[in-house]
């Protein structure tokens, strides 16, 4: 039983790890879309500055999370990989679509507009199908036919509470991004695009509130053992929304240790409590989801690889990520501490 829960929580870790980080890097790509005509802002500027280095790494997760559901429970992977066919594939076309155009984007720069309209477009769909992949594992969308697992696609597009999962991935996309990148305006001392990404940050952060509790209430009808399990741990949730109130201060509220002129805001607390937030949030969901990774036929338990696989799996991600996670670490710190990438001049 200890080997499955460590592996349910390297599984979920990927998840939750890639949920972040694509939402921003999803969101990047459209807010870069919406400004580019607005050049004096330099916000355009500012996003193109943080696709460019985290397109890739922000890929890489997607690919370990596939292999770790192939390695760690390859039999969950043989019904996720039946009634994931159509949305799935449906994602996978999105990805290409939008990597294709934004690298394209930067080359033809003839074509600049219409390329990053496409890779804007594409990306903060993307985010919406890949929730979808929730409301699919509450069971009420697959069917069984002759032990085959079927996802009836009608009922699914039918339901509230997908909707409202599309509609919360979208919108905190949008609200993650904004966050960042108002941080990462602020660090590059490009104040135009700072106050327009911390004017959009408050804007979205009380809908992506909204659109939380809309899931909560759509779920209690669609999903109530998931939901009645959630509400064993209510004051995680109530937790979760104390940090975002802290997120609501770091916008609103200049820091108050700061020397000589005053900015509002303080993004760097906002986007910390906003990611613990989301952890909160993600842990209670994911411990009312156990033991099921497809409700109610795919549990854990029975769609578990052979504990001695297990363990070399186990060990080789753990060499991987020792040698791997000072990389990212060396990278983030970089990113956001270079001071000649942070306030380069003339970037389009």
């Amino acid at each position: 039983m200890a080997d499955v829960l460590i592996a349910i929580t390297v599984l979920w870790g990927f998840v939750f790890i890639y949920a972040v980080m694509a939402t921003m890097d999803f969101g990047a790509g459209f807010w870069s879309m919406v400004y580019i005509n607005r050049e004096q802002t330099k916000a355009t500027n500012i996003a193109n500055r943080y696709l460019s280095p985290t397109w890739e790494v922000t890929n890489t997760f997607i690919v370990a999370l596939v292999v770790a559901v192939y390695s760690l429970f390859p039999a969950a992977a043989n019904t996720l990989g039946t009634i994931l066919l159509i949305p799935g594939s449906l994602i996978l076309l999105l990805l290409a679509f939008r990597s294709a155009f934004l690298v394209f984007s930067n080359i033809a720069t003839e074509y600049k507009k219409p390329l990053t309209y496409i890779s804007g477009i594409a990306g903060i769909i993307i985010p919406g199908l890949l929730i979808s992949v929730l409301p699919i594992t509450h069971g009420e969308y697959v069917e069984y036919v002759n032990g085959v697992p079927n996802l009836n696609l009608a009922k699914l597009f039918t339901s509230p509470n997908e909707y409202a999962f599309v509609g919360f991935a979208i919108i905190s996309s949008l609200f993650l991004s904004s966050l960042l990148l108002a941080d990462y305006s602020k660090a590059s001392r490009e104040m135009e695009a700072y106050q327009v990404y911390l004017r959009d940050a408050m804007i979205l952060g009380p809908i992506s509130l909204i659109m939380a509790f809309l899931i909560m209430l759509t779920l209690r009808n669609e999903a109530t053992w998931l939901y009645d399990k959630m509400m064993q741990d209510v004051h995680l949730l109530i937790i979760s929304v104390a940090f975002f109130l802290l997120v609501g201060f770091g916008l609103y509220f200049s820091n108050p240790f700061q020397k000589g002129e005053k900015i509002k805001g303080m993004p760097r607390l906002s986007v910390i409590a906003v990611t613990i937030q989301y952890l909160i949030a993600s842990y209670v969901y994911g411990k009312a989801h156990l033991p099921y990774i497809v409700y109610p036929e795919v549990t854990i338990q029975n769609s578990f690889t052979d504990p001695n696989s297990f363990r070399a799996v186990f060990i080789t991600y753990i060499i991987g990520f020792a040698i791997l996670f000072p990389g990212f670490v060396y990278f983030w710190s970089l990113f956001m501490n270079d001071k000649r990438y942070l306030r380069q001049k003339g970037v389009k």
